[in-house]
């Protein structure tokens, strides 16, 4: 009986890449006060896109993709009262996987008053693709969280669409607080094409792109997921928003899109984002163009 890459796991070898940033807040600026990196994982020069003093940083893998047994950690920390958009250069791509899978394991901790926006160009699993992704969140009650997410399948020889193996995606997000830890929310993806459906599209309602974007922040209630709803009416998709709250009181939403289209996604991720942006601090929508 042939080994599927959903029951072989890669080997206790080194990761291919390993990335630890630390942003901290300094005179009204935030500013990298640890940053340190391994193998194929890298950061540019930080930029800073207005004059509020928050720090924006790119994420650069070398190698182009994630090839099977790849392995990826990325440690996050946002201190008190700091600020930081985290985004990648280009889109992640997963290539073929024979007998393994990719993963990338990321930690984010938010401190006290601070906040992050990570916003990464899309994920692309490519043909006989598998790959997991763990992310393990804690914030503050007074933490701002934005995290988006947009999947979408590569291109195939024999152009059919979605001829990738799999996709886990498992996001566990923590509320540190003065009685103790709460969970906020627990998501579990699993994106498995099909094995009898050539062409893979009857698992999403017929769509074969996914957006996710979640928020966390003291600020958000019904209003703020009615006026988000508002904003899918111009679009492409397919979306659904729910709301979540801790027993201490702690509130987050989640987005969840479907749509053909990575552009329309991306265009409904971004609207999104520039509502929190200029709603909440008074910024402009971010122009985050690499190429």
């Amino acid at each position: 009986m042939s080994t599927t890459a959903a029951t072989v796991r890669p080997t206790a070898a080194s990761p291919r890449g390993v990335l630890e940033l630390v942003i901290s807040e300094r005179r009204g600026r935030s500013v990298a006060s640890k940053q340190f990196h391994q193998g194929a994982l890298r950061v540019l020069r930080p930029h800073y896109l207005d004059d509020s003093g928050q720090v924006c940083y790119v994420v650069v893998n070398p190698g182009g993709a994630f090839l099977g047994a790849d392995r990826f950690l990325v440690e996050v920390e946002v201190q008190d009262g700091a600020s930081l958009v985290l985004t990648t250069q280009s889109a992640t791509k997963v290539y073929r996987t024979p007998g393994s899978f990719a993963e990338q394991r990321m930690t984010l901790r938010l401190g006290k008053d601070s906040r992050l926006e990570l916003l990464p160009d899309q994920l692309i699993a490519y043909r006989e693709a598998s790959y997991r992704q763990n992310t393990h969140i804690t914030v503050r009650p007074s933490s701002s969280l934005v995290m988006a997410e947009v999947v979408t399948p590569g291109w195939s020889p024999d152009g059919a669409a979605f001829r990738y193996e799999e996709l886990r995606l498992r996001t566990e997000l923590w509320v540190v607080g003065p009685d103790g830890t709460d969970l906020l929310a627990l998501d579990n993806l699993l994106i498995r094409p099909p094995l009898n459906d050539v062409t893979g599209m009857g698992f999403m309602e017929g769509f074969s792109h996914l957006g996710s974007l979640m928020v966390v922040d003291k600020r958000v209630g019904q209003a703020l997921a009615d006026d988000l709803h508002g904003l899918t009416a111009g679009h492409d998709a397919h979306t659904g928003i729910s709301l979540t709250r801790t027993v201490a009181g702690t509130t987050g939403l989640v987005l969840r899109s479907l749509s053909n289209s990575t552009e329309e996604l991306n265009r409904l991720v971004g609207a999104c984002t520039a509502l929190l942006r200029d709603r909440w601090h008074g910024q402009a929508p971010l122009d985050l163009r690499k190429y």
